[in-house]
C-alpha cells in the first residue's frame, strides 16, 4: 500500500548541499520512495494514506559500515593500548566467549537494541569464528527487521587456539550460513536483496594464512558475496603484513592477490595510512573505506585522509568500530569525523575540513550505496528513515538546517521517535533474553 509521510524533509542528493522540503511530502510504496515534493498533488497519490509528523524532521536512517558486534561488552574499556596488544589481551579473550550461544544471545540482543536506539538501520558487522553464534546474530537482525551484512570471521594464525579455525572448517561454516541466508526471497520487492546476508570476513591479513585468504576469495567469487576486512590501520600492522606477504606491493595488494579487494563489493575499515600505490588500487577496484574516527584515536592509529579519498573519488562511509571505538551513535561519528578533519586542516590548509552536508552524505547516501539504493529520498531508494522530534533542542527561530545540525551535535535517542527500514516501521527490539 502506498503511504505519504509529511514532515520537514532533509537529505543529501549531492555531497555539497542538503535538499530541504519544509512541510514536504515523501511517497513510499513497496518499501521504496516513489517521489518527494513540497506539493502533495505533484506526487499523484490519490487515495494514499497520509501520515503527518507535524513539525518534526524526517531524515535518512543511519548506516554503520564497520562494527564488531561481539565487542559490545568491552565498549568504553581498555583505551590505553595500541591495536595489537589490545587485540591480544582483551578483544580475543572476549570473542572466545561466543562459543557459548547463550552468552552470545545476551550480548547480541544488547548490541542490536543499542543500534536501534540510535537509529542505525543498516550495518556491516563482524561476528566471530563461531558459526552457531553468527547464525544467531543474523536471525536476531531478521527478527528486528533491520538490515545487516554479517560476517563469520575467518582467522587461523596469530590468534588464540580458541579462535583458530582451519580452512576446511571456515569454508564449511560459511557455506552453511550462505545456504541459509543468501537465497531467501525479499518479502517486499523482488528487486531488493535480503535485508540480512552473509559477507566474507577475513579478519585481517596477519590472522589469515595464504590458504585461508585464497579460500575466502573463492567463496566471495563463487557466491558473489561482498567482502569486509581491515586495511592500513596501524603502522606496526602494516610492517607486519609486509613481513608476512613479502611479494606484495602494499597492504591492499595482499588482499587483491586473493580476490578480496574489489573483485566483489568490498569495504575496508580505517585506511589511515593508505597512500600511493594502495590508494590507486582502491580507486581502480572501487573499494569503499569505512572511516572510524573514534577507534583511530582510541587505539592511537592516526587520522584517515578522508578529504583525499573524496577528492580522488573513493567511496567513504562511517563506522563505529566498537570496541576500538567507544560509541555506537552514528550521529556522534559525524561530529568526530568533522573534528578530525579540522585537526588535519590545521596541519595542511590545502585540505579543507569536512562540512556538515559532506559528512551527512557520507553517513547516509555514500555509505548506503554499499547496500544498494539506500540513504536518500530520491525516487527508487529504499525508505530507511528517522523521524526526529527536536522540540526540546531548538528555539522556534532556528532554520531547519540549524535544527538538524543541533540535533547531530546535541541530540540523542530520546529525540528519535520513529524508525523505518525498507519502508517498515521498526519496533523496539527485545533487549533481554527470555527465560
Amino acid at each position: 500500500m502506498k503511504k505519504v509521510y509529511k514532515a520537514h524533509i532533509l537529505f543529501t542528493k549531492e555531497k555539497d548541499r542538503f535538499e530541504v522540503f519544509e512541510n514536504g511530502f515523501v511517497a513510499v510504496e513497496d518499501g521504496c520512495v516513489t517521489g518527494v515534493s513540497a506539493d502533495l498533488s505533484a506526487l499523484h497519490c490519490q487515495g494514499a494514506e497520509v501520515v503527518d509528523f507535524g513539525d518534526k524532521l524526517l531524515i535518512p536512517a543511519m548506516n554503520d559500515m564497520h562494527v564488531h558486534a561481539p565487542q559490545v561488552h568491552n565498549q568504553g574499556m581498555v583505551m590505553d593500548l595500541e591495536l595489537l596488544p589490545w587485540l591480544l589481551h582483551y578483544t580475543f579473550p572476549e570473542e572466545a566467549k561466543f562459543a557459548d550461544v547463550a552468552y552470545a544471545e545476551r550480548m547480541y540482543r544488547r548490541f542490536i537494541h543499542t543500534q536501534w536506539l540510535f537509529g542505525t538501520m543498516r550495518s556491516t558487522v563482524f561476528a566471530t569464528v563461531h558459526t552457531a553464534s553468527t547464525r544467531l546474530l543474523m536471525r536476531l537482525y531478521q527478527e528486528a527487521g533491520m538490515g545487516a551484512l554479517v560476517g563469520k570471521v575467518a582467522m587461523n594464525r596469530n590468534c588464540p587456539d580458541a579462535l583458530c579455525e582451519d580452512v576446511e572448517a571456515a569454508v564449511a561454516g560459511n557455506e552453511q550460513l550462505i545456504a541459509e541466508f543468501n537465497a531467501q526471497p525479499s518479502t517486499l520487492n523482488v528487486q531488493c536483496p535480503p535485508l540480512v546476508r552473509p559477507i566474507i570476513t577475513p579478519r585481517f591479513v596477519p590472522s589469515c594464512t595464504p590458504e585461508l585468504l585464497q579460500a575466502c576469495g573463492q567463496l566471495a567469487r563463487k557466491y558473489q558475496l561482498p567482502v569486509q576486512s581491515h586495511l592500513s590501520e596501524n603502522t606496526s600492522e602494516i610492517a607486519w603484513v609486509a613481513e608476512l606477504e613479502p611479494e606484495t606491493e602494499c597492504y591492499g595488494d595482499a588482499y587483491n592477490r586473493y580476490g578480496l579487494f574489489g573483485q566483489t563489493p568490498t569495504i575496508m575499515a580505517h585506511c589511515v595510512w593508505s597512500r600511493g600505490r594502495e590508494l590507486e588500487l582502491m580507486k581502480r577496484n572501487d573499494v569503499m573505506v569505512a572511516h572510524c574516527p573514534t577507534s583511530n584515536f582510541n587505539v592511537a592509529s592516526g587520522m584517515a585522509p578522508i578529504r583525499t579519498f573524496l577528492d580522488e573519488g573513493v567511496r567513504v562511509g562511517l563506522g563505529s568500530d566498537i570496541s576500538g571505538g567507544h560509541d555506537l551513535n552514528m550521529f556522534r561519528m559525524m561530529v568526530y569525523a568533522i573534528q578530525v578533519s579540522k585537526m588535519q586542516y590545521q596541519q595542511n590548509h590545502d585540505k579543507a575540513f569536512l562540512t556538515l552536508p559532506e559528512i551527512f552524505w557520507i553517513a547516509t547516501k555514500s555509505a548506503g550505496s554499499f547496500f544498494g539504493k539506500v540513504g536518500s529520498f530520491e525516487p527508487g531508494y529504499e525508505f530507511d528513515a528517522l523521524v526526529i522530534d527536536d522540540n526540546v533542542l531548538h528555539p522556534s527561530e532556528y532554520s531547519l538546517l540549524h535544527r538538524l545540525e543541533r540535533f547531530i551535535y546535541l541530540g540523542d535517542d530520546r529525540q528519535i521517535v520513529h524508525r523505518f527500514c525498507r519502508g517498515k516501521e521498526i519496533a523496539e527490539p527485545r533487549e533481554n533474553v527470555e527465560h
